[in-house]
């Protein structure tokens, strides 16, 4: 893992708003994602693609669905740099986990 990648990935408020999601809830579907951060799927789907391309979180297809959760190789001081962000390093985090909580037809998942 490339260490300016990951805090170039980092760097971003979005990006660190989808990451404490995951973080706090574990695996997230890209409609999950926009609709507790109210924001648009091509917004999201991209902020994705660059933590995707960091390496800190992996995709998975179900369906028609796009699951997103924390990779599970990742250096001791990402994961503890993770971490910090559902400890109020995100200040965003219980309004979006609110939203989350309260979308409807949230997908149901097969496996994680």
């Amino acid at each position: 893992m490339d260490t300016q990648v990951t805090f170039d990935a980092l760097a971003d408020a979005t990006r660190r708003r989808i990451l404490a999601l995951l973080v706090n809830q574990g695996e997230l579907c890209v409609c999950e994602l926009t609709s507790a951060l109210d924001d648009t799927q091509p917004k999201i789907s991209r902020h994705l693609g660059v933590l995707k391309d960091a390496g800190i979180v992996i995709p998975r297809r179900e369906g028609t669905w796009m699951f997103y959760r924390l990779a599970e190789s990742m250096p001791a001081w990402v994961a503890a740099l993770l971490a910090t962000l559902t400890a109020g390093a995100v200040p965003e985090l219980k309004a979006d986990a609110r939203r989350l909580k309260a979308m409807a037809d949230r997908p149901e998942r097969c496996a994680a």
